[in-house]
């Protein structure tokens, strides 16, 4: 545990030493607070001229419309700024050649493995607190139900750890930190769109490509519903990430 927590510690001094993160962080933070006021004003607008139809019209549930398209306008964000994290965690090990010292070193390669993959789950964790600030504005001006708040930052949290298992085992692969993003955005990019592909099959076919879609397990989710067949996809996922990971960085150890 105790060298978990090394690596950890040092991981997270590589994020704020380089301007990735800063850069990651930033970019985040602007993106969803541009996007939680585009969603705001437009849902604010509709809801004016709908009540300009007189007292019979439908009440709008303003809190939910605006927390479940913020869920999944960041579901897609993430897309693009998870690869940006987990793209150097191996590779850039590999490219100043201390990939070596670190296999061989007292440290077992779970503990190494497990540090760098904590280190950039906690970073994701700290992204979600940013936009945690510009979603709190919701409960100061309104009533949102607190069980979609909860099941999408749990259902992002889920889909994250997903995806970072995938990009730290594509890190592992490469020494070139922009082959790296470019495999793992893309490869993240066909789990995301497998379910567009899955309209035109049928039967058992459809059901397979449907489970595989790593974004179709989150819409429960940001509309409040915790499923836990959804929970062991996510978990699953990254264990299997994880495991790929292992055997890489085993095969790496034999290697040298």
């Amino acid at each position: 545990m105790r060298n978990t927590l090394a690596i950890w510690q040092r991981e997270m001094k590589s994020y704020f030493v380089s301007p990735i993160a800063y850069v990651v962080l930033t970019v985040f933070l602007f993106l969803s607070g541009f996007f939680f006021y585009s969603i705001l004003t437009a849902v604010i607008q509709s809801t004016m001229m709908q009540s300009q139809f007189g007292p019979g019209s439908q009440p709008v549930d303003v809190p939910g419309i605006v927390s479940r398209s913020f869920f999944g306008t960041t579901s897609v964000v993430l897309l693009f700024m998870i690869p940006m994290l987990t793209m150097g965690l191996f590779a850039e090990e590999k490219r100043r050649g201390t990939m070596e010292l670190l296999l061989t070193s007292p440290v077992s390669i779970l503990q190494v493995m497990m540090g760098k993959y904590l280190a950039s789950l906690t970073f994701l964790v700290l992204m979600f607190l940013g936009s945690g600030i510009t979603f709190s504005s919701l409960f100061i001006f309104g009533h949102p139900e607190w069980k979609t708040v909860l099941g999408g930052y749990l259902g992002l949290l889920l889909y994250g750890c997903a995806l970072l298992a995938l990009g730290l085992f594509i890190s592992t692969l490469t020494e070139n930190q922009i082959v790296s993003v470019v495999i793992t955005f893309g490869t993240i990019l066909v789990l995301w769109l497998i379910e567009s592909f899955s309209s035109g099959a049928t039967g058992v076919a459809k059901d397979v490509l449907d489970y595989l879609s790593v974004i179709g397990h989150l819409d429960d989710f940001i509309k409040g519903v915790i499923d836990t067949s959804h929970v062991i996809y996510y978990v699953t996922f990254a264990l299997m990430g994880l495991f790929l990971t292992y055997r890489s960085l085993e095969s790496l150890r034999w290697k040298s």
